[in-house]
């Protein structure tokens, strides 16, 4: 158990020598397991920003997208997930001051925020450019994804900053305390406005996809035209008035029925990723969330061990979003390789 073992009981951590307690063998190794996850969620996402930035042909849409989530969750590994590893080492008790609090608190909350609706926006943008291609032109798609970046970070900086102009509290120095507010208001509005919002968009729209792809898969099977072979006999005159017939057997004709067009497997990849991205993205953050809104709202409470899983959980989306992502993408892997072969 993560706190039980990394500290001692909290009413027993106000003691002088209370942080003093020697570590058992599981807290060691779960403190280094979170360590690496926080260098891992750091090096992989900073790997994904330098090479959008060296690619020029990264230096468009859907690429403005995944740098704005690589962003979101390189500021989760750098500024949020250290000093929640801390948080964890004291137990959750909170030594160190309201302002650094508050600005912890913030930070976690924004680029959590931005991490969860730039997944959505990247599901919203695959779901555009699969069902209306025709329309989902170059030039609209950049204009959308950038619309859809600024929106992502204005929401999550409003849904962050309010418990600091009186929406809540925070910080709480009689009980040690350094938490998301609590207000039942703050709590509703933060948790659906920056989860269960997104939430919806990214199961209607994978739901869409699913439907698109079927519907493809359908009208392929319908629009099938069956071979037709004919001969047809042509007859040329040659300057010796010579007469040669010969046969020529006219090619089966047939629309793509058994093979997949580039197009169609291209789509395929992205709805697959699509798919995987929203499937983690949910396994990794709905417990949090439920949590946070139903606590709060019935005055109950739960283990500290499981409170600290939930949110561990949650960080983790940050480490598999880009892993999911360059997976399913061959120019990122070709770039990867690039940048390694370049650096030895």
């Amino acid at each position: 158990m993560l706190n039980a073992n990394l500290t001692p009981a909290a009413n027993e951590s106000s003691g002088p020598g209370a942080f003093n307690r020697p570590l058992t063998v599981f807290s060691v190794l779960t403190l280094t397991l979170l360590a690496m996850l926080v260098v891992a969620t750091f090096i992989w996402n900073m790997l994904v920003l330098l090479t959008i930035l060296q690619v020029r042909t990264f230096h468009r849409v859907p690429h403005n997208l995944v740098a704005s989530m690589a962003i979101s969750d390189v500021m989760v590994a750098a500024l949020v997930m250290p000093l929640s590893l801390v948080h964890e080492l004291r137990g959750r008790r909170w030594k160190l001051g309201r302002v650094l609090c508050q600005v912890w608190i913030s930070f976690d909350v924004l680029c959590c925020t931005a991490s969860i609706w730039n997944v959505t926006a990247i599901a919203l943008d695959r779901y555009w450019s699969i069902t209306r291609h025709l329309e989902y032109t170059l030039k609209t798609r950049k204009k959308i994804s950038n619309v859809m970046i600024v929106l992502t970070w204005l929401l999550s900086a409003v849904i962050s900053l309010s418990p600091l102009f009186g929406w809540g509290e925070t910080y709480s120095e009689k009980g040690m305390e350094c938490q998301v507010s609590k207000e039942p208001s703050y709590t509703i509005f933060s948790t659906f406005a920056a989860f269960f919002l997104p939430l919806c968009v990214v199961l209607f729209v994978y739901w869409k996809i699913y439907k698109a792809a079927k519907f493809r898969i359908g009208s392929r099977k319908t629009n099938t035209i069956t071979p037709v072979t004919e001969a047809v006999e042509v007859k040329e005159a040659s300057q010796q008035a010579t007469q040669m017939a010969f046969t020529i057997r006219q090619a089966t004709v047939r629309f793509q029925t058994d093979a997949e067009t580039w197009r169609e497997q291209k789509e395929k990849r992205a709805a697959l990723m699509v798919g995987l991205l929203i499937g983690v993205f949910v396994l990794c953050w709905i417990p949090f969330f439920l949590v946070e809104l139903i606590i709060p709202l019935c005055s109950c409470d739960i283990p500290p061990i499981w409170k600290s899983i939930f949110l561990w959980l949650g960080y983790s989306n940050s480490f598999f979003n880009p892993l999911i992502y360059t997976a399913f993408n061959k120019n990122y892997n070709n770039a990867f390789r690039n940048f390694f072969s370049r650096q030895c």
